[in-house]
């Protein structure tokens, strides 16, 4: 093989001094290289020349990405995690604590979330004869006063996002009027199929689609998970079409394909990249503004790239990342752009007509960048926009399970399809990732968004937009101890601290009927203000006020010695490069415990 190499060096260097000359000596290299080299030989240097170029290439784009520095700590994270994970964690007397540890976790979640009430009945078995209706209805109350959050007052993050009893009760009888359709069944149920597309017209408006000049369309999903998995599904399928020279694609060049996203990107997205086999490279943020780094995504970039997100806001801090900038990266190189609208939905969408955003049909008017009343472009207008996820259960108050994720194109639409002509059971296709799905659902969708109509979308945006910047304002102006995330200026809030750890102050706001979102990385809280939390922020802002005071005056902030919260503990161990496995294994056993009879 080094002989052959040393051949094709010489030819390499013949043709950079090549003469007319030496053109009969290069003939003769060539001949003699072909002569003295059987065709096995030939296939291992072209092997050999494969896989170093594959190799070199790899690392070049993987230094170009993320520098020397970042990589060698990369590889250092990696051998620590394999050496605590296979072999310390695996020692006999380590594995024992660690199983003894888990298992009074397991007893703790287990007191959370497995309610014991005796007045409330179990059936883990079919019952031998069916009750009557009037006992169902009575089971169904008494599950009703089992202890739980009570969002009815506002006191959640997120979560329940309207609430509103008039609007509970129109849902509940589009819902029954409804209850048997299906939408895998477009001939059985026509009206499903109108309203669904109705639904997805309404939010491709509302996002500024391009839907007569170019043909923006889009489907309802089951939330915006699924609206994420379907995006990433469609642009590696589009990628395998149209970008890997199609039926002449090779089984390499459509594999290890990569999508590009914000730290901040919503799990979905990992969960996705699990799912379809594709590389998830996180872009840093910027340290100040908590927007995504545009010169780092720019050195992700590849040609193995195949989707590159962003978040109109993301769900950890409520930041918008640059999405002109995104948008004009994705022009340049050809590349799918997603923004993440699932969190924002309804409430981004109306920013302009509420007066908070840019005014794109007026560019000669100037706005402060700054200001806490204005917002870039994210939507359809960018060129380089070509798909967004919305949530119509958030902001859209429509009944949970309902989303959209719509596409510039109806080819992007048609890579997320399924089809399969050649079943035995007939010629089979599905727009989304489930088969059945229920009609109810989308027609409760439907008619909510019927009933807000645009001018109660404004009215709610204006309110909760309100309430959110009067949290920021207080944690701003009156609580010094508390540091706001970035600049937020929509619906969700987060700070951190410096003097105090945050999730103790969420535990015990938490005692006091609070249920803010714990984030990690750095260490926050958030409020999603939702329209129950309009009424009572102040009573949010005075009790964070107090809580923050307490705090201090005990002591059981900063370097204290006292014993952390459960909630600083679980999410130090989550941190921890040391014991990142063992936080799966919380999570695991939490997920386990859902599916635990009481």
């Amino acid at each position: 093989m080094f002989d052959s190499i040393q051949l094709i060096l010489i030819k390499l260097d013949d043709l950079l001094n090549i003469t007319n000359n030496d053109i009969n000596l290069n003939k003769l290299i060539y001949l003699n290289y072909f002569k003295d080299l059987n065709f096995l030989a030939f296939l291992k240097d072209i092997l050999f020349f494969y896989l170093i170029s594959k190799i070199l290439i790899k690392c070049y784009y993987q230094l170009k990405g993320y520098g020397l520095i970042n990589n060698l700590i990369f590889l250092k994270n990696s051998i620590v995690k394999f050496t605590f994970n296979n072999i310390i964690f695996l020692l006999p007397s380590i594995h024992k604590k660690i199983q003894s540890q888990l298992t009074q976790v397991k007893s703790s979640i287990e007191k959370s979330l497995i309610k014991h009430d005796p007045t409330v009945l179990t059936h883990n078995k079919l019952p031998s004869n069916g009750f009557s209706q009037s006992n169902i209805l009575k089971f169904l109350k008494d599950f009703n006063n089992l202890k739980y959050s009570n969002w009815e007052n506002g006191r959640l993050s997120g979560a329940v996002y309207h609430g509103g009893q008039d609007l509970i009760n129109l849902q509940s009888e589009a819902w029954k009027l409804y209850a048997v359709s299906n939408q895998l069944h477009p001939d059985c149920f026509p009206a499903l199929r109108q309203m669904d597309a109705e639904v997805v017209s309404m939010c491709l408006n509302i996002f500024n689609a391009p839907i007569e000049t170019e043909n923006a369309c889009g489907t309802s999903t089951s939330g915006g998970t699924e609206s994420l998995i379907l995006a990433c599904l469609s642009a590696r399928e589009y990628y395998k079409k149209f970008k890997s020279h199609g039926f002449l694609a090779t089984p390499d060049s459509c594999q290890d394909l990569e999508v590009i996203a914000p730290k901040t990107i919503h799990a979905a997205v990992s969960k996705a990249c699990y799912y379809f086999n594709l590389k998830l490279k996180l872009a840093d943020l910027d340290p100040v503004t908590y927007k995504v780094d545009i010169n780092h995504v720019k050195r992700l970039i590849t040609p193995k790239t195949c989707l590159i997100l962003g978040s109109a806001p993301n769900f950890p801090h409520g930041i918008m990342d640059d999405i002109e900038k995104l948008s004009e990266i994705g022009l340049q190189n050809k590349i799918p752009v997603h923004v993440d609208c699932c969190l924002g939905s309804f409430i981004v969408a109306f920013m302009q007509k509420s007066g908070f955003a840019k005014n794109l049909s007026d560019p000669s008017i100037k706005y402060d960048e700054s200001a806490d009343d204005h917002l870039p472009c994210f939507d359809f207008r960018l060129k380089g926009v070509t798909s967004i996820s919305c949530d119509t259960h958030k902001y859209g108050f429509a009944p949970k399970g309902s989303s959209v994720i719509l596409y510039r194109n109806q080819i992007l639409r048609e890579c997320q399809y399924y089809i399969s002509s050649d079943w035995i059971g007939g010629l089979y296709g599905s727009p989304t990732l489930a088969g059945s799905r229920p009609g109810a659902l989308i027609v409760a969708c439907w008619a909510t968004l019927m009933n807000i109509g645009e001018d109660g979308y404004i009215k709610s945006c204006q309110d909760i937009i309100g309430a959110a910047r009067k949290l920021k304002r207080a944690i701003k102006e009156d609580i010094p101890e508390l540091q706001i995330i970035g600049d937020p200026k929509l619906c969700v809030v987060s700070f951190t601290s410096d003097l105090i750890n945050v999730h103790e102050l969420g535990d015990l706001l938490t005692e006091k009927g609070w249920h803010l979102s714990c984030l990690q990385k750095p260490t926050a809280l958030h409020l999603a203000a939702t329209t129950l939390s309009v009424p009572i922020i102040d009573e949010l802002i005075q009790d964070i006020k107090d809580t923050v005071a307490k705090l201090l005056a005990s002591s059981t902030g900063g370097n204290d010695k006292r014993k952390e919260s459960e909630t600083a503990t679980l999410y130090g161990v989550a941190g921890s490069i040391h014991t990142g496995k063992i936080a799966d294994k919380v999570v695991a056993t939490f997920l386990d415990t859902l599916y635990e009879s009481a």
